[in-house]
């Protein structure tokens, strides 16, 4: 029962932070330089969730010939920079990983 009320109070204070932004927002033109940085939010996001997963093992720092993770991503930046094709970039970089993960663990 603890957890419950826990999780209960966990979401009631994550959405008394997050929606009194989003209703005003709706209702307030915000600046042309704020909308600009607001564009670069996801991309942000998505970097900082992602480096640590390429760039390190264990906590350490790996970036050697043998990190799938890394010629993975290097793959699918290419792809997705050369193509701009979303699903072509997932199933390449999705290859490459497992191919590579296959050939060093051989």
């Amino acid at each position: 029962m603890k957890e419950f009320v826990l999780i209960v109070f966990m979401m009631l204070v994550t959405f008394g932070v997050r929606y009194p932004v989003l209703a005003l927002v709706g209702r307030v033109n915000l600046p042309y330089s704020v909308q600009r940085a607001l564009k670069f939010v996801p991309v942000a996001v998505l970097s900082a969730l992602s480096a640590p997963i390429v760039l390190t093992n264990d906590g350490q720092w790996n970036v050697s010939f043998d990190n799938a993770y890394l010629a993975a991503s290097i793959v699918a930046i290419l792809v997705a920079w050369k193509t701009r094709h979303l699903l072509l970039t997932i199933v390449v970089g999705m290859a490459v990983f497992a191919f590579w993960r296959v050939v060093l663990s051989a």
